[in-house]
């Protein structure tokens, strides 16, 4: 989870550790990072993929615009290098990555993005494993 904008990435993190609990993730299960913004995420979570502990992994954060050209530059290299994580290691990447004109859509947006990441990192976790069952 990005540090930056943190009321938002708490959000999101509860949202998200909610939903997967719920789908039957045991809480020993989840671990939580955090790094300073959206731009460090994606070398967290590869060095996460190449430990080979984890069968899906979840980008969380905010990016708000604001007066400069930085909002798009952090908005597209994230997302950009999280596709790369998830290609690169073949673990499922969630971009939980929330890209808003301002707070008020970051926090009307944030639970349900949360959630929705858990549901996709569960989903892509389980068929995976099943393709590799049935190749195997």
């Amino acid at each position: 989870m990005s540090r930056f904008n943190q009321d938002i990435g708490e959000g999101l993190l509860s949202a998200c550790t909610s939903e997967l609990v719920r789908l039957g993730v045991a809480e020993a299960a989840i671990t939580v990072a955090t790094v300073p913004g959206a731009l460090e995420l994606p070398l967290a979570l590869q060095t996460m993929a190449r430990s080979a502990r984890y069968e899906a992994l979840i980008a969380l954060g905010a990016v708000i615009r604001g007066e400069t050209y930085h909002f798009e530059i952090v908005a597209n290299d994230s997302c950009r290098a999280l596709m790369e994580v998830q290609l690169a290691s073949g673990v499922p990447v969630a971009n939980g990555i929330l890209t808003c004109e301002d707070d008020d859509q970051a926090v009307a947006r944030m639970h349900l993005k949360g959630i929705d990441c858990a549901r996709a990192a569960v989903e892509m976790a389980n068929l995976l494993r099943l393709v590799r069952e049935h190749t195997q």
